[in-house]
């Protein structure tokens, strides 16, 4: 029988090497590269697959040399696919500003001022700190 490529065939492992697995069937002798195994990582082969197992190859391919390629993964159906995230429908919106009482704008920046000068002290204060600051000698050169 003259094996075709797209057809799907039964045969036994003969052989199994890191690289791949040798299988026979009738019609001739193709290797399966460990790639094409699984649709899971197989870090060992020879923990999924031993001489002498029946399998159920897919022809690849069959090279001028008479090389050919199977499949084990493409011979089984497809596995279902995983199932997506749910569409809750929510949207992202932005949060509600802080309620700002009955303040003009002027006095909410002259807060947002103060805040921003308070922070900007302790900033200060921590950098120097940690920089030995105070009474030393400054980055331009001299004492101060």
């Amino acid at each position: 029988m003259a094996v075709e490529v797209g057809s799907i065939v039964d045969g036994k492992v003969t052989g199994v090497k890191k690289f791949g697995a040798f299988v026979k069937f009738e019609g001739g002798t193709g290797m399966v590269h460990i790639s094409e195994v699984s649709n899971e990582y197989i870090q060992e082969l020879s923990d999924v697959l031993v001489e002498g197992q029946d399998v159920r190859v897919k022809v690849l391919s069959i090279s001028e040399d008479g090389k050919i390629a199977l499949s084990i993964k493409k011979a089984e159906p497809k596995p279902a696919p995983r199932p997506q995230r749910a569409d809750t429908g929510r949207v992202w919106q932005p949060k509600a500003a802080a309620p700002q009482g009955d303040l003009s704008f002027e006095e909410m920046m002259a807060k947002f001022k103060t805040r921003s000068e308070e922070k900007m002290s302790d900033i200060k204060r921590n950098t120097e700190a940690h920089r030995g600051g105070g009474g030393g000698y400054s980055r331009r050169g001299g004492r101060q």
